[in-house]
């Protein structure tokens, strides 16, 4: 599953933004004070020409540029607002909210490296008990989620939980932050979290779901992706990822109903075109299965299964020279799936060419002995002994 970029939203849209800038001491200046009178009436344009006009007299003013940047941002055009408020930081580092608005401007603006090299020092000035520190903690947790650095982002978004216990946005991207860091116990943990809060959470039963197929436990993943349809029928993925377990579990039939309900909900989900079309090969019904393909190929050109199963049936129809190429393209997007090779080794041979289907059989032999000895390894370290190689499983 992708990340749920629309968890950043939801969860930034609570924070409160500063969009203010505090103001120091200054001797009465009548343009000034038409500047601020027009800023808060809410006449960007007006008081835009009336900081201008200020700033011919006051050309090193802080607060003018601060609010030049302040009204860029209302507007939300935050990349004009950045250099505006940095320049009024770098003309007085001190004028208070201008290092939490520069901050947000970037982070607005998608630049989350730029955005955290403002949040950051913020952060670590703040005491654990200011009102403050929740909003940064959790400007700096998304920032981070954005960046998918989710390691660190589970981090902050746990201390955030921990201030606030009830959100279950915060609790969802901490969820969705464990398991894209591979930390699936925590994924775990924090779904019993959320079904106290919200039983139905059809979100939450599919990250424990992912979290538990990792796991190894694909009948456990199989339930959570049930109770998840039951819950939202309709959430996005929902119908894949339960068909998509099915068809990992060679379940074709009971997958095929799944990822046609995803489609009926998404027609143009491409991976759920691809495994309903090799669920079909799999049933023996590649005619229902090749317009799917296409389809998802013109979707998403890059998904390996499509190009594969496109070229098996391409060869199973006697069309050598368009199954290689389509062949050849799964090749390029997957250089390291054993099947890819094992099949190109075939069409090589059945094609004539005993040279290439043997350098592309080898191919095969030597990923299989790779994975293989891996498994082994994982499973006991200290066992030397070399695995006998073999074909791999063909579709």
């Amino acid at each position: 599953m992708q990340p749920r970029t629309c968890l950043i939203g939801t969860i930034i849209f609570t924070i409160s933004a500063a969009l203010c800038v505090g103001q120091k001491a200054v001797a009465p200046d009548q343009q000034r004070q038409t500047a601020l009178a027009l800023e808060q009436q809410g006449d960007n344009v007006e008081a835009e020409a009336a900081w201008r006009s200020y700033l011919k007299t006051h050309p090193s003013s802080p607060e003018a540029y601060a609010h030049l940047g302040l009204l860029e941002a209302r507007q939300q055009h935050y990349r004009e607002a950045i250099p505006l408020y940095s320049k009024a930081l770098s003309l007085d580092s001190a004028t208070p909210g201008l290092r939490l608005n520069l901050g947000l401007a970037y982070f607005k603006a998608g630049e989350m490296k730029e955005a955290l090299q403002q949040f950051g020092p913020l952060l670590k000035s703040t005491p654990q008990t200011s009102p403050d520190r929740q909003r940064l903690v959790i400007l700096v947790a998304m920032s981070y989620y954005s960046l998918e650095q989710h390691s660190q982002a589970a981090v902050y978004l746990k201390e955030a939980v921990s201030r606030d216990p009830q959100n279950l946005e915060l609790l969802l991207a901490l969820a969705h932050s464990y398991l894209w860091s591979k930390q699936y116990q925590n994924v775990l943990d924090t779904y019993r979290v959320i079904l106290q809060l919200n039983a139905d959470s059809a979100e939450a039963d599919m990250l424990a779901g992912e979290a538990l197929d990792e796991l190894k436990d694909s009948s456990g993943a199989i339930d959570q992706f049930r109770a998840a349809v039951k819950a939202d029928p309709k959430e996005p993925d929902v119908h894949f990822g339960l068909g998509y377990l099915l068809w990992k579990k060679r379940k074709y039939a009971d997958a095929v109903p799944e990822l046609q309900a995803e489609l009926d909900n998404n027609p143009n989900h491409a991976q759920a075109l691809t495994y309903l079309a090799d669920a079909q090969i799999q049933l023996g019904k590649p005619d229902a299965a090749l317009p799917l393909l296409e389809n998802a190929a013109r979707i998403d050109p890059g998904i390996e299964l499509e190009h594969l199963d496109i070229g098996i049936i391409d060869a199973t129809n006697g069309k050598n020279d368009d199954a290689l190429r389509e062949m050849k393209i799964a090749e390029k997007i997957a250089p390291d799936d054993v099947n890819v090779h094992w099949r190109l080794g075939r069409l090589y041979r059945v094609m004539g060419n005993e040279q290439q289907a043997a350098a592309e059989l080898v191919k095969a032999r030597t990923l299989t002995q790779a994975v293989d000895a891996a498994l082994i390894n994982k499973m006991n370290p200290q066992q030397k002994s070399q695995p006998q190689a073999g074909p791999p499983a063909e579709k």
